[in-house]
């Protein structure tokens, strides 16, 4: 499929997650056939392995680096999903996804490998933006107010400052990290289109993101970043060398589409709410209550 569109995919390897050397092997091996981009879990101790602050995992950060490799954490990806109770709502899980991501941000910030390896890259898929703000303001009184007990030590930066320089958000639709987008970093934010999964925009995510866009009034410059060009920076991608601009706009897109099926029709129309409740039986289940 990469091969067939390579202007519209991102490849992105699977990891050997039950062996770093092994892992790190694959990264070099995918590398070399343009694969920068590994999907990894949020948290590997919640699944039975060594933690991110293990000395097990130095194969793979050194093999991230050596090859420009980002290191994708998605939330949920731990196989523990945020749920307060069994007979919770969905919604409480659907609306505490984020929270996974905001977990693995803070532990992958105070690790050590962050502070041995400057060139480290991790994209946070899926987790928004709204929070960062708080987060990083956070981090940074966490820091100044504990540092001389905890031994943290980020060679005279603050976490903020070590954030931005390893870590990439992304969003679907979210005015409130728009709005804030100088207190994140322009250049560390992405937007995705998160399809097919049913929190993304399509087929009208153009518009949407668009109306988000302007009620924020950001300038051009910062679209570009947001939308493409943090994401050909971070994933060493260039779509523009098999499409040009001009094919790549939303319009020539859906022109390309004409007279395939983009409807939309919700699953539980199909099986009458079956299906919904095996998936709420089963985010009951990753969440570890019975």
């Amino acid at each position: 499929m990469v091969r067939r569109y390579p202007a519209r995919f991102i490849p992105m390897a699977l990891p050997v997650i039950w062996d770093a050397e092994a892992c790190a092997a694959e990264v070099r091996r995918v590398s070399k056939k343009g694969v920068h981009a590994l999907t990894f879990t949020e948290n590997p101790a919640a699944m039975g392995y060594p933690s991110f602050h293990d000395d097990y995992w130095t194969p793979l950060w050194k093999a991230l680096c050596d090859t420009n490799t980002v290191l994708n954490v998605h939330i949920g990806s731990s196989g523990k999903l945020a749920i307060t109770a069994p007979d919770a709502p969905l919604d409480v899980m659907i609306t505490l996804q984020p929270m996974n991501i905001v977990q693995a941000a803070a532990d992958l910030l105070w690790s050590k490998p962050i502070k041995d390896y400057p060139d480290l890259k991790i994209g946070l898929s899926e987790g928004g933006t709204g929070w960062i703000p708080y987060f990083l303001e956070r981090v940074d009184r966490t820091y100044e107010m504990h540092s001389t007990w905890t031994h943290q030590n980020f060679g005279g930066k603050l976490p903020s400052e070590v954030f931005r320089e390893h870590f990439l958000t992304c969003f679907i639709s979210d005015p409130v990290g728009v709005a804030l987008r100088d207190k994140i970093g322009i250049d560390n934010i992405s937007w995705e289109a998160d399809y097919p999964h049913s929190d993304s925009m399509w087929p009208g995510a153009p518009e949407e993101l668009w109306d988000v866009l302007t009620e924020n009034n950001v300038p051009d410059d910062e679209i570009n970043k947001m939308t493409y060009e943090n994401a050909m920076r971070w994933y060493s991608f260039d779509p523009f060398t098999h499409i040009s601009r001009e094919q790549a706009a939303v319009g020539a897109l859906r022109k390309a589409a004409e007279g395939h099926d983009v409807s939309i029709q919700a699953l539980s129309h199909h099986e009458q709410g079956t299906r919904g409740d095996a998936l709420h039986a089963a985010a009951r289940g990753n969440s570890g209550s019975e």
